[in-house]
């Protein structure tokens, strides 16, 4: 039995339509949200954490982890130690106010630099040079243990 073209046609079509089904229906579906930062090591890789204290603070890093680097930097916050009492920490967003370009620690400096437009922060957020006008958003940090967790 040989198929007309105007049949070849629909089935194909059917065939085609099933098969993207699940495709259409899994974009459609509501996305589950998901609570979790991810840290970059001293080599630029992302290693995920996904720690939230019941407090609203989320777990950034380690105590080692600052002693080694000099910082923790996630996607959304950047740690360090207060170069005026080295027991207090900082944390400030790790996007320049600018153009949200991600701010980079320079420890010999004890500032933070954006790499795109070369905004310099001191480590509290503040502006010490522009082109950026604004602060850096400021949150609170804290250890327990030997963690180091901040309330984003």
């Amino acid at each position: 039995m040989m198929l007309k073209r105007r049949s070849f046609l629909t089935y194909f079509s059917l065939g085609w339509l099933t098969a993207c089904f699940p495709v259409v229906l899994a974009a459609c579906a509501p996305k589950a949200s998901i609570q979790s930062t991810a840290t970059i090591d001293d080599k630029g890789a992302t290693k995920p954490v996904s720690k939230i204290t019941a407090d609203g603070f989320t777990v950034v890093g380690s105590v080692a982890e600052l002693e080694k680097a000099g910082y923790i930097q996630t996607k959304e916050v950047a740690v360090s130690k207060d170069p005026t009492n080295p027991k207090q920490l900082l944390a400030v967003s790790s996007k320049c106010t600018h153009k949200g370009c991600d701010v980079k620690w320079m420890a010999g400096e004890k500032k933070y630099e954006c790499p795109c437009h070369s905004s310099e922060f001191a480590a509290d957020g503040k502006v010490l040079k522009g082109p950026a006008k604004t602060n850096l958003t400021t949150y609170s940090a804290k250890v327990v243990g030997t963690q180091i967790l901040v309330k984003i």
